[in-house]
C-alpha cells in the first residue's frame, strides 16, 4: 500500500502510530518488548571517546510522534557501567514538532573513562507520554492544605 501524506496523517491520528526513518540499513530496528515500558535506542555510529570528552552520538532515527505526545529519553541503567558514558543532560525531552527527515535523535554523551561505543550498542531508552496540559497559575497568599513536613518527610525506610 502506498501511503500518501494525507493517508499517513489519518493513520497516525487514528492509531497513535509512530512514523520512523532510519539513517542506516544496518541499524537494528526498534521493538517494544513485553517486559518493559521503555524502548531501547542504539548507537548509530562507532565512537571512540577519552575520559572527560563529550560527543553527541547519533541514534540513527528520526520520528514523527502522534499529536499530543512527546518522548522522554534517558540512559539505560547499565549504560555507565557497560559503556563508560553518561547522558550529559540526564534526561531528554523530544516534542512531536521535532519530526523532520533530518531531526535525528542523539545521545549527548560524556565519557567517564576511555571507551569505545559500537554501532547498534543499546545506550539509552525512550517512552512516549501525553504532553502536559496547559497549566494556569493562580497566585495566593496561603495554601489551603496542611504542611507535609518538608523535604524527605515520607520516612527513612
Amino acid at each position: 500500500m502506498v501511503y500518501t501524506p494525507r493517508r499517513t496523517k489519518e493513520i497516525i491520528l487514528k492509531n497513535n502510530v509512530i512514523l520512523i526513518r532510519y539513517t542506516d540499513d544496518e541499524l537494528v530496528r526498534l521493538t517494544q518488548i513485553p517486559e518493559g515500558d521503555w524502548i531501547d535506542l542504539r548507537a548509530a555510529e562507532n565512537v571512540e571517546m577519552r575520559a572527560g570528552e563529550e560527543h553527541n552520538i547519533s541514534l540513527g532515527v528520526a520520528m514523527r510522534l502522534p499529536d499530543g505526545y512527546e518522548a522522554i529519553v534517558a540512559q539505560r541503567s547499565s549504560t555507565d557501567r557497560n559503556f563508560g558514558i553518561e547522558m550529559r543532560n540526564k534526561i531528554g525531552i523530544i516534542d512531536n514538532s521535532y519530526c523532520g527527515n533530518n531531526d535525528i535523535w542523539q545521545f549527548p554523551a560524556r565519557a567517564l573513562r576511555n571507551t569505545v561505543i559500537h554501532k547498534n550498542d543499546r545506550i539509552c531508552q525512550f517512552r512516549i507520554q501525553k504532553k502536559q496540559p496547559t497549566a494556569v497559575f493562580l497566585e495566593v497568599d496561603c495554601l489551603p492544605d496542611e504542611d507535609r513536613g518538608g523535604l524527605g518527610s515520607t520516612g527513612r525506610n
